[in-house]
């Protein structure tokens, strides 16, 4: 996770299932910074678990690239999100989101269904509801797609080949004006 440490990223549903996250076969780095509160709570908890979860107290956007580009999953549980950006950094790096599915995330995230999975258009995985039970049902799906080394490549090659980019993001509103019919004159 690389975050602001606030309730609104949902720093504290990772808190309420930190203890079960732990149990499973993961490592989980925090960077971020801001509210005391998480700071100390995290804290705690990187020195109860030294082997599996490291916490940097810090903005530092160079460490943050890195995280997103060796990890191999990026959570992010946020209870709102206008856009996101961290996703589409990550799907960038071939790091696969685990969202909560609001706003600009459930935008850019396609769901790792079975129906999805096999139309090639999976991109991450969603919550199925903002609580530590649905935090922990989403990383173990996850978790169970990347003990499959074919399906997980394919969605890596997958969320790679994307563009987000304003010149694709322009080409979809040309395409969109171009069938729009004539108005004669009037929108």
């Amino acid at each position: 996770m690389v975050t602001r440490l606030a309730a609104q990223k949902g720093l504290d549903i990772v808190l309420d299932a930190a203890v079960r996250l732990m149990e499973l076969d993961l490592a989980l780095v925090v960077l971020g910074t801001g509210d005391p509160c998480f700071h100390d709570a995290f804290g705690e908890l990187a020195a109860e678990y030294p082997g599996q979860l490291a916490i940097a107290l810090k903005f530092d956007n160079r460490l943050a690239h890195l995280i997103e580009a060796g990890a191999d999953m990026f959570l992010m549980p946020s209870r709102y999100e206008p856009c996101g950006l961290n996703q589409l950094y990550s799907m960038r790096y071939g790091t696969i989101p685990i969202v909560n599915p609001v706003g600009g995330l459930r935008d850019t995230v396609v769901p790792h269904t079975e129906e999805n999975v096999k139309a090639g258009v999976a991109r991450g995985f969603w919550l199925p509801e903002l609580s530590a039970e649905g935090l922990l049902a989403a990383v173990s799906r996850a978790l169970s797609a990347y003990g499959d080394r074919e399906l997980w490549l394919s969605l890596v090659r997958h969320v790679m080949s994307l563009d987000f980019s304003w010149a694709a993001s322009a080409r979809a509103y040309e395409e969109l004006y171009r069938r729009l019919p004539a108005a004669g004159g009037r929108a």
